[in-house]
């Protein structure tokens, strides 16, 4: 007993310490880090879609029109990204949720698909039609410009359609992807076409490099090319699809 107590005695301190009401001082949250390369886009691209002005139905004609020849073969698109019950999968980009709805269709209640999207306006409005048709699986994400801000490991398939152009920080939007994917898991990309002497001049203007150029940036975050998927119906847009190892 005797040689118990100068232990006690030493333990004292730290065991009233244990004891002390908590700190109710507020703990600021970690701040965002920075990404570490500098923006590869010359002009903003993504200034208007981060605009509380942003005005969805406009954006709506837009995107889910005749015109747009996405829109026109969604269908097919839809096909190449063979989805399944179960799945869990990522729409980068998601605009008016466009693909998101249907994948949340496909993938059914036992699969997840992420929406995510630098537009707070578009998020809400994917929000209201997921909630109107009854998609309980579909969920938003309010990603920032250089990170999608979803979880490591937990998607089966990242799918980035007319998304890739906006990147302004591809290597670290590309490593958040790797990380949310499986191994194994698919990337599949559309983008346009931007061919000099060939493609519009809007594309040409818009769109800051060919599929040569970002595919290689693709390879360099890690991921493994697969093929080139020749979609009918897409004249201006192009399809590639990736692996994680």
């Amino acid at each position: 007993m005797s040689s118990f107590r100068p232990l006690l005695l030493a333990l004292l301190p730290f065991v009233v310490a244990g004891c002390a009401e908590p700190s109710l001082a507020p703990v600021d949250p970690p701040a965002l880090e920075a990404p570490a390369e500098a923006s590869v886009l010359e002009k903003d691209l993504n200034e208007g879609f981060r605009s509380p002005d942003l005005k969805v139905d406009e954006f709506v004609e837009r995107f889910e029109g005749e015109s747009r020849e996405i829109f026109r073969e969604r269908s097919r698109i839809l096909d190449v990204l063979a989805l399944r019950p179960g799945l869990d999968v990522a729409d980068v980009g998601a605009g008016t949720g466009l693909f998101a709805l249907p994948m949340a269709r496909a993938v059914g209640p036992d699969g997840v698909v992420h929406a995510v999207e630098i537009a707070p306006n578009f998020v809400e409005l994917i929000e209201e039609r997921a909630a109107a048709e009854g998609l309980s699986n579909l969920r938003t994400v309010l990603c920032t410009e250089s990170d999608a801000r979803l979880e490591a490991g937990s998607v089966d398939l990242v799918f980035v359609c007319d998304t890739y152009h906006h990147f302004a920080y591809p290597a670290s939007t590309l490593a958040s992807l790797r990380r949310a994917l499986r191994p194994g898991g698919r990337l599949v990309v559309i983008d346009f076409e931007r061919i000099p002497g060939v493609s519009r001049e809007w594309l040409l203007d818009h769109v800051r490099a060919g599929k040569e150029v970002f595919r290689a940036e693709i390879e360099a975050a890690g991921f493994r090319f697969d093929e080139e998927v020749a979609i009918a119906g897409l004249e201006e847009n192009y399809c590639l699809t990736f692996t994680r190892p």
